[in-house]
């Protein structure tokens, strides 16, 4: 498993693990995005700490998220 932090690339979760694209939105509208055009040019700089500021959630409840959602998966 990737380890996953503040500065994690949202690219390199989505290519280990390409279902999250349409997990993440099920636990927060906010990333409803990722599944647009503009997500591709967005993803290759975007990281844990932007998700966080987009979405409103805590870096640490992404964190968690994200680590949850790969476990049980």
């Amino acid at each position: 498993m990737v380890e996953i932090n503040e500065n994690t690339k949202l690219m390199d979760l989505l290519k280990d693990y390409p279902w999250l694209k349409n997990e993440l939105p099920k636990k927060n509208k906010k990333f409803r995005m990722l599944k647009t055009p503009l997500a591709k040019v967005m993803m290759r700089n975007a990281d844990v700490g932007e998700m966080s500021r987009r979405s409103g959630m805590e870096i640490d409840q992404i964190i968690n998220m994200l680590t949850d959602l790969i476990e049980s998966h």
